[in-house]
């Protein structure tokens, strides 16, 4: 179906006609998202207004639907005339004439275009205005006529089907429309639209409005639904240093936000540009016809000159030339991309391009880092031993009120641990109060620990070494803490000792288990931290390989090594030593809620929620993206090949081989948007396991 027939996007050409294709999926998800907004939160704020065509976009738009219609009511009368009045043939021949004339500039306008600019929906641009024509000259009027309204009017039905309407776009870009109320240097508020913000403003966003841009919240407590963005579909608690997406619902408090990224650089912009950019994704009998795309066009015009002189039947060419168009062939892949990506980003998931088609077929095995992978990537409370006689209780209130008064990684461990055991979350079932305050005139010493003046005596969070200045006969730490230390000493009496551990992610051991079982049973854990860390997480999660200690360039030689063995592996990471594997990797996938900057730029997939779950789901999707293509290029080539053949034979005349090819083209469509309906139960395996989140992250407490 021509691009130039349909309306295209002013100022684009053929890209219009494409984002319009592979715009469609947004309105799916938009409307997910509303509806899970619905299912969470009261305060359901008024739908963002409709973004408007541009001027240019009406204008055509408006220009060519009317030629159509005006085109079909002369070809109304002419059929009208001819049969009321049939001995006055020549008044309905100019009546159809004329219509032919009225839609014959948007034709030959595409077609002479895509001469300019070749590309294979030129060819179709082309074969219709060749149709035209040799319509013209055999003297069939309404054929000539009739070819281009029916492509027009197909082309609009095509752009309201599942995966077509440039409405759509527009409508998940609404989530990035609108006002907000930015704070000013004198800390004055003033209402300003999304469009204007800049990385390193701040925000207030109420309760019931939608955060406009990527950034950290400064003050306030607050749900947040990021439905549209990362697929959660529970609220996420938010509080002082929390991330937050742009695009996702502030549901109960206010907040003061720091834009960190807006506009095109926003995880929603990003997901917006990738839509508009999955046209890019051909298979391989796509790229063959755009490679080949010329002698196609004198193929068809050979056949259709044989026809015309083994049958004489004119009306049998005119077919065989539309029929050859190529529609349903070129729809196949960016169709099938953009509900991968639309599905992707439902699942949190982020496809960089949409190579991802043919990437994820060939993936037999994973590379995986450990530290912010496997693991959360910050020090966590994993053992506590206390002393005989010592209260739990009390040890956790001294140790969250020296805690509170340093900034070292270990201090906020504990004050996390305490916290949250307060809440009744860390398994210790303790009363510890969640808002205690730092001790008075508490003292940090760099790289040893606290020390603080009680009504008890002398408190003291800290190394051994530290410890050994306030309590006599200090034993050593414990053999089972196999890593950072730290004990808590009152008063010169030894009370605790607390293990600390990079922990790992609660569903850590069930994703690769169900990596696993989709055929990716070489695993290797490549990690630059000691060998005995890297295999405990092995031994944890059931990975065979372990390479330990290794440099950012020692990672990059392994990849290599694997891919010269024959492998196609999966890389997956977060941090800066693995920026060079994820480079060199065939595929690769970046944790991108804590990931570094270079990381997520450098691989072809962000994981936006670093749920590890969703790894699994993204080798299903690319899988069923590639299945689906091919069926969908396998359908355009027997479709186009069943229609030339119908033309050829003249067992149907140009008119109902336009409408057959139309057919076809929305047989591809629906077929990817089949696509669209892929949710969670197709990765039940994976997310059955949401009940772990305790599992691998708990805390043994021991006396």
């Amino acid at each position: 179906m021509s691009a130039s027939i349909g309306p295209v996007r002013g100022g684009e050409g053929r890209e219009g006609h494409a984002n319009a294709e592979h715009a469609g999926h947004s309105h799916a998800e938009h409307s997910h998202a509303e509806h899970t907004h619905a299912a969470h939160s009261p305060h359901r704020p008024a739908s963002a207004p409709s973004i408007p065509l541009s001027a240019s976009e009406q204008r055509t738009v408006t220009r060519q639907i009317a030629l159509a219609l005006l085109a079909g009511g002369l070809l109304i009368l002419s059929t009208a005339w001819h049969a009321f009045a049939p001995a006055d043939e020549a008044l309905s021949q100019v009546l159809a004439g004329l219509a032919s004339l009225v839609v014959a500039g948007p034709v030959f306008a595409g077609a002479w275009h895509s001469l300019k600019s070749p590309s294979l929906h030129g060819v179709t641009d082309r074969l219709i205005a060749l149709a035209m024509l040799a319509a013209w000259a055999v003297g069939d009027m309404a054929t000539a006529a009739l070819l281009p309204i029916v492509m027009t009017f197909g082309h609009a039905l095509e752009e309201r089907s599942v995966l077509g309407s440039q409405e759509a776009i527009r409508a998940l870009g609404r989530l990035t429309s609108g006002k907000v109320r930015r704070v000013g240097a004198d800390g004055s508020l003033e209402e300003v639209p999304y469009e204007a913000l800049q990385a390193g403003d701040r925000i207030e966003v109420a309760a019931g409005e939608r955060i406009p841009a990527d950034g950290v919240v400064l003050h306030g407590q607050s749900s947040v639904d990021n439905a549209a963005i990362t697929g959660e579909s529970v609220p996420l608690d938010v509080d002082t240093g929390a991330a937050v997406f742009g695009g996702a619902m502030n549901l109960d408090g206010p907040l003061r936000i720091e834009v960190l990224h807006a506009g095109k650089q926003s995880t929603l912009g990003k997901i917006i540009e990738l839509m508009q950019r999955a046209e890019q994704a051909k298979p391989p009998i796509t790229q063959m016809l755009e490679r080949y795309m010329g002698g196609y066009l004198c193929l068809v015009l050979l056949i259709a000159a044989i026809v015309w002189f083994t049958s004489a039947n004119a009306s049998a060419m005119l077919a065989v030339i539309v029929a050859a168009c190529p529609c349903a062939l070129v729809l196949a892949a960016p169709s099938t991309a953009i509900a991968g990506i639309a599905v992707g980003a439902r699942h949190g998931i982020l496809f960089r391009s949409a190579a991802f088609l043919d990437k994820f077929a060939q993936i037999d095995s994973l590379v995986i880092d450990k530290t912010g992978t496997l693991t959360y990537g910050e020090l966590r409370v994993e053992r506590v031993l206390l002393q005989e006689g010592v209260d739990t209780a009390q040890v956790l209130e001294l140790a969250v009120r020296l805690g509170g008064s340093s900034a070292h990684p270990v201090s906020r461990a504990l004050v996390r641990y305490a916290t949250e055991a307060g809440r009744g979350g860390g398994g210790v079932g303790v009363g510890v109060g969640v808002g205690e305050t730092p001790l008075e005139h508490a003292r940090e010493l760099r790289g040893l620990g606290v020390v603080a003046d009680t009504v008890d005596g002398v408190a003291v969070l800290g190394r051994h070494g530290l410890l050994s200045d306030y309590v006599q006969d200090l034993p050593e730490p414990p053999r089972e803490i196999d890593g950072p230390c730290v004990g808590l000493a009152l008063n010169g009496r030894l009370l605790a000792w607390f293990g600390f551990a990079d922990a790992l992610r609660a569903e850590a051991k069930h994703a690769l288990e169900d990596l696993r079982a989709l055929g990716l049973t070489r695993q290797t854990l490549l990690t630059g931290d000691r060998a005995a860390v890297a295999r405990k997480v092995a031994a944890q999660t059931g990975i065979e390989i372990v390479v330990a200690e290794a440099l950012p360039h020692d990672k990059l030689d392994y990849v290599v090594q694997e891919m010269a063995q024959g492998y196609h592996p999966l890389v997956v990471g977060d941090g800066l030593n693995d920026v060079l594997a994820i480079k060199a990797g065939p595929t690769s996938v970046a944790m991108g809620e804590r990931g570094i900057d270079i990381a997520v730029a450098s691989a072809d997939v962000v994981l936006l929620g670093d749920d590890l779950r969703r790894i699994a789901t993204c080798v299903r999707l690319g899988r069923r993206c590639l299945q689906t293509a091919t069926i969908n290029a396998a359908i355009g080539l027997a479709w186009t090949v069943a229609v030339i053949v119908l033309a050829a034979t003249g067992t149907l005349g140009a008119v109902w081989i336009a409408l057959l090819h139309n057919l076809g083209t929305f047989i591809v469509i629906a077929n990817a948007g089949r696509l669209l309906r892929m949710d969670e139960d197709s990765d039940s395996a994976g997310l059955a396991h949401a009940g772990v989140a305790q599992e691998s992250g708990s805390t043994s407490v021991s006396a």
